[in-house]
């Protein structure tokens, strides 16, 4: 029987149930869905799955997000670069899925790389330990995070899973209003639940009261790790506290689906002096969900960053002056 190469990338992931998300071949599907081209690599100790951007003029941008997945890195590169080449990628850019504590063991890895470069995904995050009872969680936590999941249980607000994307995108639209940032469609958040749910790799958890939606969240597992992607609320009953109880959920989700560690995904890249002396007055970009997320009592974690393969440096220096005039 001859199979894909989606199925045989799943084949090899089978031989590490911690790789990261990101590196799956559900998530691949997905970004094809929204304008990049998804091709796994692998040999024996090594694989990355590969994601290609179309830019102008016939070229490309080429990213691994959180791989390569393995040992071995190096065994690899000879058949990136050849596929990168042909693709005519103007570069590779690869994050690790690895703590900056672990840069420098991976030093020999990118020999050749560009060190400087720019994540995509967010730099810094904070991890929550699941071990132990619930009591243990409980104990890890800022003393306002315990009393307000306590006090939504006395509120009356309840959790529960749902398959209602109308209900979910309906929370996400309020929310990107209210916050000040872009939500993506219906059809996206459709298409992450047909592709992870199936598998019991993904919940939507709603938070309700009196049967009204109050709040909402999207939470995956793989391997012994949870995460909390995209979340929303309304307006209206904000002090029966939903987003609390609301994680607090998904952090039991994750342990019935064997996690030991919840991955909060994304806060402001600063030291931690700093994010504990601003987010009082602080409420632009990340900084906005750092109060929340802090009380959960997890550890500031930051990524070891990313690295860029240039194949053709020139063009690689207009793309980074480009994508500088954008952000400016």
């Amino acid at each position: 029987m001859k199979y894909s190469i989606e199925e045989q990338w799943d084949a090899y992931l089978d031989k590490y149930p911690d790789a990261h998300l990101l590196q799956t071949s559900a998530w691949g599907e997905l970004k094809e869905d929204f304008g990049w081209e998804a091709v796994p690599v692998h040999n024996d100790n090594c694989g990355a799955l590969v994601l290609f951007r179309k830019l102008p003029f016939g070229f490309r941008i080429a990213y691994i997000p959180k791989g390569l997945v393995g040992t071995e890195w190096q065994t690899l590169w000879p058949e990136l670069d050849a596929l990168c080449r042909r693709k005519r990628a103007i570069f590779l850019k690869v994050e690790p899925d690895a703590a900056e504590s672990q840069q420098e063991s991976l030093q020999d890895a990118f020999t050749g790389f560009e060190r400087d470069a720019k994540p995509i995904q967010p730099r810094q995050t904070i991890l929550v330990s699941l071990e132990g009872e619930e009591e243990d969680w409980m104990a890890r936590m800022k003393q306002k995070t315990r009393y307000n999941i306590r006090l939504a249980k006395r509120k009356g607000v309840r959790i529960t899973e749902t398959s209602d994307l109308s209900v979910f995108q309906d929370l996400m639209d309020t929310t990107g209003q209210r916050d000040g940032f872009g939500v993506h469609n219906q059809f996206y958040y459709q298409r992450v639940y047909d592709l992870f749910a199936p598998s019991g790799a993904c919940a939507i958890l709603l938070a309700s009261y009196e049967e009204k939606p109050l709040a909402a969240m999207m939470v995956f597992a793989r391997g012994s790790r949870a995460w909390y992607f995209y979340g929303a609320s309304n307006n209206e009953e904000r002090n029966r506290m939903p987003t609390y109880l609301l994680q607090w959920e998904a952090m039991r989700w994750a342990v019935a689906k064997g996690c030991s560690e919840y991955d909060l995904w994304g806060v402001p890249d600063a030291p931690e002096e700093e994010l504990e002396a601003s987010f009082t007055n602080r409420r632009d970009g990340l900084w906005g969900v750092y109060r929340f997320k802090r009380g959960f009592g997890g550890v500031l974690v930051r990524s070891a960053g990313a690295w860029d393969r240039v194949y053709q440096p020139l063009l690689y220096r207009l793309y980074l002056r480009y994508m500088q005039g954008r952000a400016s």
